[in-house]
């Protein structure tokens, strides 16, 4: 037990800290109202009100968007129950919040404790790494699924060094255990960037094993943790698969419409380039890892909501400056910087040049290429390289997010150098270091200090285009010039105040380095002192982006779905199934809210990764319509009888039944019936096939969806050829069951036809007329069609996906391969023990 208690002292100072953090609001229960976090509630709504109901989990949700998968909706398989529960007991059962710095930190000092290194020593590295100034940023921004996911990456590097370090079966278990964990939190992104860094470590031990003559060892280790990636990723294989089948359905995947111009944007087989670029990192902001107002801070903060920026500020300009954001970088809009702490940098600089060994340069090679990669649009060689010839890398968007690999490395690396010092007090006295201590004091305390003095040394301009634009439109010419310079000088001031500050903190480090070196410190207050000046510089910038002052009663996030006199009228239409459009805040609310959808199926929503073709509608077809029916409905004053149809063709063939409008000088929500509404299905006169994706999106400009299916000609077949459809009076179609993922409908007609449904097609739904299968076309771009034989009929639709069972089958058997080789290290180390006594 005394063995242990290091760790134990570790791991309840993690605790302490994580409570302190979020204190008072973790044990008054208040939490953070996130957009994010509320928009997945009311997308969920739909499928959770049918899990309580059936005990059944639905895998298609109508809520947002017409109708689309659940798998990026919290996805949940019964074969991942067991690993929540693992999960749990890792978590310690902590509550929300509080375990999110918590598991942080012990993912970084589990990695640490994998290298070898002190307890006291891993614990400064755990909160260096978890008081990074992104982590923070992310949980107010209610992006939980990537912080869990980056919280598990350091221990699973820890199983790989581990087996490298001939620990084969503990490492491989560790490796699979938290890759599991890993895919399970949902962000594959992370995951992704994170495999470049596990190729430089895995190339930095391959180095070293050529070196000792140990490949036979290496490539041991290599295809114990290699099997151990498989079964990390086996069992979560139902979450994997279904992501991956449904990507190519989605924007990540490859739009069928083909692009004008002579350099399109679109990627061989991903998203946009321009879509993957928009958020990249500045050039110049890159400084904010070693001083965090560089650029300005948040999007978020306000010029009149700086104490230091105000002290400067002309009042005459004061009204302005209430409306200037402080962030002037190149990215459309940031909560705040990446910060890794000034000292860290320090150490990390001092590390490029004390410490030894291919690791050193695996973490200085990562750390290169994740600030290159990062900076996007800015460094265009280079993305375009990756974009056109890495695999899946233009899957992902907003490219500054792989920064995460600098912030792994960074601390990673100060820690080695740290480590170094510390055991070996003369380090920073060899002449052979001494080059690389002042070169490290240039680079680090010298930036620092020229940024204090001399802001525009690094930085042309201190104010945007686009704010340049703004303010030409804003203020009379003779007052542009002066207020410009105001504003330059009140930038910077807050990049001289934060410069002072990071240059502060580096001397106060350097104090602690230089009287350890003299033996004037011990290594123990040594260490302790560093890790308070970094606790408190990281603490104090976190708080600027995740404070007290955010939290909010729990009852808000409640409010937040009350149900409007607006939504109570439109519940009072009881029938099966129909669709309803907000309007409020058009046209920036109606595609980022899901308000609407926790109460109604809605047309519009918030999500991150909806279907291409449902976007490709919103384009071309249901924002122009929107517009011209906004108009339409404000001319008449509401009166729908002399509102002409035929402006809003694509809304009413997704049946869009109501319409909710603002009204009055509170903007109130009234809704709006929509007596247009072409209704859940109907038979068509004809059926027009054309060649393309672009053929099919325009002829919606043409066709009156009534009495013409447009129609790729790919599912001619299964449409059996026809062009010309049979409907009259005697041609009905009726709903007459309705679940998210199963539908009935009631259907009659003289002679053969086509129906066209208003449902979003989307492969694996499946159909039956009278219990035999029959084809599902797609129609109109993105509704399903069925050839109806003449007479009267019962005709069935369903989604539930029978590779969901085969996958689960593999996740079983993954899971009982992990549970048998935790047995067998059991086994082994009770077998030590029993040698041992």
């Amino acid at each position: 037990m005394k063995k242990f208690l290091p760790d134990l002292i570790a791991i309840l100072a993690f605790i302490i800290l994580s409570f302190a953090y979020f204190f008072p609001a973790d044990i008054e229960g208040r939490i953070l109202f996130q957009h994010d976090t509320a928009a997945g509630v009311g997308a969920g709504q739909e499928s959770k009100e049918y899990l309580e109901r059936t005990g059944e989990r639905t895998r298609w949700t109508n809520s947002i968007f017409g109708g689309m998968p659940t798998y990026q909706m919290s996805p949940s398989y019964d074969s991942t129950t067991s690993l929540k529960g693992v999960e749990k007991v890792y978590r310690l059962f902590l509550p929300d919040y509080v375990v999110l710095t918590f598991i942080m930190m012990l993912g970084f000092y589990i990695l640490l404790r994998a290298f070898g290194i002190s307890a006291w020593l891993a614990g400064l590295g755990g909160v260096i790494w978890a008081f990074s100034s992104y982590f923070f940023i992310l949980i107010p921004a209610g992006h939980i699924w990537k912080f869990v996911t980056l919280a598990y990456i350091p221990p699973t590097i820890a199983g790989v060094v581990l087996a490298y370090r001939k620990k084969y079966l503990l490492g491989g278990i560790i490796t699979a255990l938290f890759i599991a964990l890993q895919i399970q939190s949902n962000h594959i992104q992370m995951s992704y960037y994170f495999m470049f860094v596990i190729l430089f470590f895995v190339g930095a031990y391959f180095e070293d094993a050529y070196k000792k003559k140990e490949l036979p060892h290496f490539f041991k280790a290599s295809a114990i943790l290699a099997l151990a990636a498989v079964v990390g990723v086996c069992i979560n294989i139902s979450n994997l698969y279904h992501t991956y089948e449904y990507s190519k359905e989605t924007m990540r995947g490859k739009s069928e419409l083909k692009q004008e111009g002579a350099v399109p944007s679109q990627t061989s087989s991903g998203l946009d380039r321009d879509y993957i670029t928009n958020w990249s990192y500045g050039i110049g902001e890159t400084l904010t890892l070693l001083v965090p107002n560089v650029k300005g801070g948040g999007s978020g903060s306000t010029m009149s909501q700086s104490e230091v920026a105000m002290a400067k500020a002309n009042p005459m300009y004061s009204g302005i400056y209430s409306q200037l954001p402080q962030y002037f970088g190149e990215q459309p809009w940031t909560a705040g910087p990446v910060y890794v702490g000034a000292f860290v940098m320090f150490l990390f600089v001092l590390g490029c040049f004390i410490v030894k060994g291919p690791l050193k340069w695996a973490l200085l090679g990562a750390t290169i290429f994740s600030i290159l990669l990062s900076w996007g649009k800015n460094f265009m060689g280079l993305t375009d390289f990756f974009i056109d010839y890495v695999p899946m890398y233009n899957k992902f968007r907003a490219v500054s997010s792989i920064l995460v690999i600098a912030e792994f490395t960074i601390p990673l690396l100060a820690i080695f150098a740290l480590k170094e010092i510390l055991s070996k007090p003369d380090t920073l006295k060899l002449k052979e270091n001494r080059g690389g201590v002042i070169a490290t004091l240039v680079l680090t305390a010298g930036v620092a200090l020229i940024l204090a003095v001399a802001p525009g040394a690094f930085f042309s301009g201190f104010i945007t285009t686009q704010e340049m634009a703004a303010l030409k439109q804003a203020l009379p010419a003779e007052h542009l010039a002066p207020f410009v310079a105001n504003l330059t000088e009140m930038r910077e001031a807050i990049i001289a105040s934060d410069a002072w500050r990071s240059f502060f903190i580096i001397m106060i480090g350097c104090l602690f380095l230089f009287l350890y070196q003299q033996r004037k410190l011990k290594a123990s207050f040594t260490l302790a002192g560093i890790a308070l000046l970094c606790l408190i510089d990281m603490w104090s910038v976190n708080k600027r982006y995740l404070n007290d002052e955010q939290f909010v009663p729990k009852s808000k996030q409640t409010e937040a779905f009350v149900k409007t006199q607006a939504d109570e009228m439109i519940l009072q239409d009881t029938t099966l199934n129909y669709r309803v459009l907000n309007f409020i805040g058009f046209p920036g609310n109606t595609f980022n809210e899901n308000n609407t959808a926790y109460w109604h199926k809605s047309v519009g929503g918030y999500h991150a990764a909806k279907l291409r073709r449902y976007q490709e509608m919103i384009d071309h077809h249901i924002v122009p319509e929107m517009q011209e029916t906004y108009q339409a409905v404000a001319t008449a004053g509401g009166q729908m009888d002399s509102v002409d149809a035929s402006k809003f063709r694509v809304l009413n063939m997704l049946n869009t039944k109501y319409f909710i409008f603002p009204a009055g000088e509170q903007g109130q929500a009234v809704p709006v019936v929509n007596p247009y509404a072409y209704g859940n299905a109907w038979f068509v006169d004809k059926v027009q096939y054309v060649n393309n994706a672009n053929e099919e999106i325009d002829a919606l400009n043409d066709i009156l969806p009534t009495e013409t299916a447009v129609v790729d000609v790919k599912f001619k077949e299964q449409l059996k050829g026809v062009t010309e459809g049979y409907k009259d009076s005697l041609s009905t179609i009726q709903l007459t069951s309705y679940e998210p993922n199963r539908l009935v409908y009631k259907a009659s007609t003289p002679k053969d036809g086509v129906v066209v449904f208003s449902e979003i097609y989307y492969p694996g739904w499946q159909a039956t007329i009278d219990g035999q299968p029959v084809d599902i076309a797609r129609a109109d771009y993105i509704l399903r069609a069925i050839n109806v034989p003449a007479g009267e009929h019962t005709i069935e639709m369903w989604f539930d996906p029978q590779s969901i069972q085969v996958t689960e089958s593999i996740a079983y058997a993954a899971l009982a391969l992990l549970l048998i080789g935790v047995m067998v290290l059991a086994w082994t180390q009770r077998n030590k023990i029993a040698k041992k006594s």
